[in-house]
């Protein structure tokens, strides 16, 4: 079977998504006292109170693991930006304020962002799923900070351009190669890029 043909997996139960959540904190917290090197399978179990066998049936690796946190934070981003949306009658400030809501939040937990950033940026195929829900995650978010429900090609592209930029940007920060001013200057100049969007065509 190849992996465009693979088989869609059924919802968890109630008490499998209460499992998953505790996997989830326990990670986000070995993360945020220790790094990436921090987060071990057998210490995740431990910390989760979960057999090691059950933890490695929800996530094959660290990495897996690590990208299903990042995940988690984008979703529960969202949903406080769907909440309390940024303000601004300027798709690229809104677009800018949102991201830099987002690198806010990473700087306050510098460890379990670097450990997120590092595994997302070595995950290979295998943890394609979860990589793949990130990256349709944070295009969400910035669509929603747009405020348009028909982008064109061009403002699709220039979204693509923000995500690299973004997460480039991380990487320089998170390095020590970049400043936290330098990130803010970067996000906005790529922010720009958007533009005006104009009418949305009619139904």
């Amino acid at each position: 079977m190849t992996a465009e043909a693979r088989p869609v997996s059924p919802p968890l139960t109630e008490r499998q998504e209460a499992r998953r959540r505790r996997i989830l904190r326990a990670t986000a917290a070995l993360a945020g006292e220790g790094g990436f090197e921090a987060v071990q399978m057998r210490e995740v179990a431990v910390a989760a109170e979960v057999a090691l066998g059950t933890l490695y049936r929800y996530f094959p690796s660290k990495v897996h693991l690590l990208v299903a946190t990042l995940r988690d934070r984008l979703q529960r981003l969202r949903t406080d930006l769907r909440d309390h949306p940024p303000a601004g009658d300027d798709p690229a400030a809104r677009v800018a304020g949102t991201l830099l809501r987002a690198f806010g939040e990473l700087r306050r937990e510098p460890q379990l962002a670097d450990a997120m950033v590092r595994a997302l940026t070595f995950a290979d195929r295998g943890a394609r799923t979860e990589v793949d829900a990130v990256s349709r995650l944070t295009t969400a978010i910035i669509l929603d900070a747009m405020g348009t429900g028909h982008p064109t090609p061009e403002q699709l592209c220039a979204v693509r351009v923000i995500e690299h930029t973004w997460h480039s940007a991380l990487i320089a920060w998170l390095s020590g190669r970049a400043s936290p001013a330098q990130v803010r200057a970067d996000i906005g100049t790529a922010c720009r890029l958007i533009g005006t969007p104009g009418p949305e065509p009619a139904p």
